[in-house]
């Protein structure tokens, strides 16, 4: 057989072949057939009941002008005593059932923050009132309980196992619609150091994800949760999604939810140092090689890097063999280890390579309940940790804690806040801060609160 035959017999064997492919892939075969077509509604059949909507309703304690709020003010210009004033708020979200015989519900902290009424709401119509099991604000993960009747749950995926390219559906409430799913891929892995959480390790996708999205599921294709979405991309404020949008991995979620069912609370683990990235200045003033890292420049006596050995001027290049971008990266890593658990650090000290073994320990820090004033009854004041996003940038008292329909909570003070003065003068610990508000009839306290300051009078 010539050259020429030969190219022309696997030529016709070609486009016989393509011609095969193109009419298995025709709707309808030849017989006319209808042929099924590849669809996730399957899957989605059985996803869907377990995600649902969250109804939010709250009690804001309207700010008025510092000024009246100050007594002194108000004593100077003979004013009436000035009456608290609220307004209320209602919010959209979403949940994913995880639990369904305990009536477990996932969704994110920013969702049911400060809300005095939350109402859950099913895909077969059914509505429920729930209550709050607990809440971490730094990973934005909230647990939430409703009667476990005839639910469905999503079992979790590992999703150390994503990887990028990975096909993902995300299903929730975008802007009240009801449930909505839109679908994607898995666009880049421990995303952090975007300033949206205290700990990021985020799931990037190209899933369209709007406000009411979040707390909803980011599912697999097998109908796996692979994460909770929470946030967004968005160049504007009124900019909806442009396909850049986050969600908390699943291995996150499963080990912060451990910790709320058994404390209510998250006991985060503690290294004891304070870090800076490295820059080339640095780095070589260091005499080192290395581009990205941290540099060791404060370590916490008795903490366990103390006990580790590290010491101030230490490089931090890589953790468990992981390489290090920055001392926020650190930061996240850190917090989201397990108490106890023990990690390698790769370091250079004077120009030597060196591996640390610590063990990461829990962050006790003094705490206690006020009851020296009435209207502080129901809160948990703290010093600030040195993890704290406002730890050397504000000085002050954190309230760690704030029971719903307490009069703390009615006087319109919230977790997270931190208070920076009473009565004018500066606080800076909670030494300073329990002499302030003893035996006082009123407290005029600053308050610092997200990037928002503000003034709040108790009597």
């Amino acid at each position: 057989m010539t050259l020429k035959l030969k190219s022309a017999v696997l030529w016709l064997a070609g486009l016989t072949l393509l011609a095969q492919v193109a009419i298995a892939a025709l709707p309808f075969n030849l017989s006319g057939q209808s042929d099924e077509l590849p669809t996730l509604a399957p899957m989605l059949e059985r996803s869907k009941p377990a995600v649902v909507n969250i109804a939010t309703r709250s009690q804001v304690r309207v700010q008025d002008n510092p000024l009246l709020s100050d007594p002194f003010f108000r004593r100077f210009f003979d004013l009436p005593p000035q009456q608290p004033r609220h307004r209320t708020t209602q919010s959209l979200g979403s949940g994913v059932i995880f639990d369904a015989r305990q009536g477990l519900v996932l969704t994110n902290n920013h969702v049911i923050q400060r809300a005095d009424e939350i109402t859950v709401s099913l895909v077969d119509g059914r509505s429920f009132q729930a209550e709050v099991v607990g809440t971490d604000p730094a990973t934005d993960v909230a647990l939430i309980r409703i009667p476990a009747e005839s639910l469905t749950a999503l079992p979790l995926a590992d999703s150390d196992k994503l990887r990028v390219g990975d096909f993902v559906v995300a299903i929730g409430n975008p802007f009240g619609l009801g449930q909505t799913v839109t679908s994607g891929i898995v666009s880049a892995l421990g995303r952090s150091g975007l300033g949206i959480e205290g700990y990021e390790n985020f799931i990037q996708t190209d899933a369209s994800i709007n406000p009411g999205n979040s707390g909803g599921a980011l599912v697999n294709l097998r109908g796996e949760l692979v994460g909770i979405n929470t946030a967004i991309f968005s160049p504007g404020q009124n900019t909806g999604n442009i396909g850049i949008g986050f969600a908390i991995p699943s291995n996150l979620v499963r080990q912060i939810t451990d910790q709320l069912l058994e404390h209510g609370e998250v006991r985060r683990a503690y290294l004891g140092v304070q870090m800076q990235d490295i820059t080339p200045d640095l780095a070589q003033a260091f005499n080192i090689e290395a581009s990205r890292g941290a540099i060791v420049t404060h370590v916490v006596p008795g903490s366990a890097a103390e006990q580790s050995g590290l010491q101030v001027g230490d490089v931090v290049t890589a953790v468990n063999g992981t390489p290090l971008r920055s001392a926020d990266n650190l930061r996240n890593f850190i917090g989201l280890l397990v108490i106890g658990q023990t990690i390698e650090l790769d370091v250079i000290r004077d120009g030597q390579s060196q591996t640390i073994r610590a063990t990461v320990l829990e962050n006790v820090q003094q705490r206690g309940s006020s009851e020296a004033h009435p209207r502080l009854a129901g809160a948990t004041f703290g010093d600030m940790e040195p993890d704290s996003p406002y730890y050397g940038s504000v000085s002050g008292v954190v309230i760690y804690s704030v029971n719903p329909g307490s009069p703390a909570w009615e006087s319109g003070l919230r977790s997270n806040d931190v208070i920076t003065s009473v009565n004018r003068q500066a606080v800076d610990s909670l030494d300073s801060f329990k002499p302030l508000v003893l035996n006082q009839s009123e407290l005029l306290l600053n308050i610092v609160r997200g990037d928002q300051a503000m003034f709040i009078l108790l009597r």
